[in-house]
């Protein structure tokens, strides 16, 4: 029995020790979407970044398609020693909740290490749409249902789901014009073909300061400071806000110490002067928790989309 407890002893230091030594070879980083977006810019700071601390090379690895599900499954069916991470957004957990099947438990088979940042929607609209706040925007919507065209980057995005709730939260009703990609949306609504969207600051601020597009809210808790004029949703819906959030999950079963080590090298991403700056530059929020205050958000959020998936019978199979 002596021999036996010293052989489990030898190999829990073991173990200790290869997980104190982590990583010890290259870290592949999937990320669910195609390259040149905002995701996978921060995708490649954050690869650079955590080249040079950990010593070995953290290689991008785009896996677009299917809304992230491709992507998704790749990580939570991978070995869970580290060595494969995936950057994902709140297709996270829409796809948890509006679709009905899945190829992986989104629960129980990816795990959250941290946030690294959000970024707030903007509402905005065609000067065309005789609206410039949102309270007039909602009014409108009210006296006209379903005549405001909305676009979106397509059925279960952000955008979608989010205006889905506002809808709700308001009760008035428009009509959403799915796209295939959120350029094409964007395009369609300088162009006056729609009326609204919801969209980011990277996307949309240039279209803002010529006037070619009104900004009517931002979805942020508090007013942005690239535009203080515009008012949140919360000034007049308290408690409402939208984020597109990107944040690193892990296969479950992940050791808890290199999760750790991974959610201390990602809090020293964020705070880094450079990162601060680019984030800045694109309207991203630096966030940088830990894998609890991450987990909770999942959570917390998955029941939030799950009541407005019952609510609306909406499926994005």
């Amino acid at each position: 029995m002596r021999l036996l407890a010293a052989a489990l002893a030898l190999l829990l230091s073991l173990a200790t020790a290869a997980r104190a030594d982590y990583p010890e070879k290259p870290i592949r980083l999937v990320v669910p979407f195609p390259p040149g977006g905002v995701t996978d810019i921060v995708a490649r700071l954050l690869a650079d970044r955590l080249t040079a601390e950990f010593g070995q090379q953290v290689l991008v690895d785009n896996k677009a398609g299917a809304g992230g599900v491709i992507a998704s499954d790749i990580v939570a069916k991978a070995p869970a020693d580290g060595y494969t991470l995936l950057l994902t957004t709140n297709n996270h957990t829409i796809n948890a909740a509006f679709r009905t099947t899945l190829p992986y438990d989104t629960e129980k088979d990816l795990r959250a290490v941290s946030n690294m940042g959000r970024i707030p929607m903007l509402l905005v609209t065609h000067p065309s749409l005789p609206v410039t706040t949102f309270q007039g925007f909602v009014d409108y919507a009210r006296k006209n249902p379903g005549k405001i065209n909305v676009s979106s980057a397509g059925n279960g995005t952000l955008p979608h789901i989010t205006m889905e709730l506002l809808m709700i939260r308001e009760k008035f009703q428009v009509t959403n014009v799915p796209y295939r990609g959120a350029a094409p949306a964007l395009a369609d609504l300088v162009a006056g073909q729609v009326q609204a969207k919801f969209d980011n600051y990277t996307q949309s601020a240039q279209f803002i300061a010529d006037r070619k597009l009104n900004l009517i809210a931002v979805t942020s808790t508090r007013r942005l400071k690239q535009f203080p004029d515009a008012a949140t949703v919360a000034e007049q819906l308290p408690g409402f806000e939208g984020y597109l959030w990107m944040g690193i999950v892990v296969p479950a079963a992940t050791p808890d110490a290199v999760v750790q080590k991974l959610a201390t090298a990602i809090r020293r991403f964020v705070a880094l002067p450079e990162t601060q700056a680019r984030f800045d530059k694109d309207g991203i929020e630096p966030v940088g928790n830990g894998p609890e205050e991450f987990r909770a958000q999942i959570a917390s959020e998955l029941t939030q989309w799950r009541e407005l998936a019952r609510t609306t019978k909406i499926t994005i199979d």
